[in-house]
């Protein structure tokens, strides 16, 4: 029996491409504001103070809840940072 291959880890645990890509969008995002936060070096009290949210917030955000997410919420979230998000569209393989 093969093993099936799938290009990312969204790929192989939705069963929707959409979803996928929605997840992988998110993940994105999430991984670039907890990377601003750790670059600065900065709290998570003034991190959630900078971003307009609460320190759990912040907590789930570093601990990767992304199902706690929406893209909406993390592009605001990473505009408040002073970064802006580049979409790049490409044909699924």
């Amino acid at each position: 029996m093969s093993a099936k291959r799938f290009a990312s880890v969204w790929d192989a645990i939705e069963d929707s491409p959409s979803e996928a890509e929605n997840l992988k969008l998110r993940a994105k995002l999430m991984i670039a504001i907890v990377a601003y936060i750790e670059r600065e070096g900065i709290s998570q009290a003034q991190a959630a103070k900078l971003l307009g949210v609460s320190q759990p917030r912040i907590s789930d955000l570093t601990r990767g809840k992304i199902d706690l997410f929406s893209i909406d919420t993390l592009v605001n979230m990473l505009a408040a940072t002073g970064q802006r998000v580049r979409v790049n569209i490409a044909k699924s393989i």
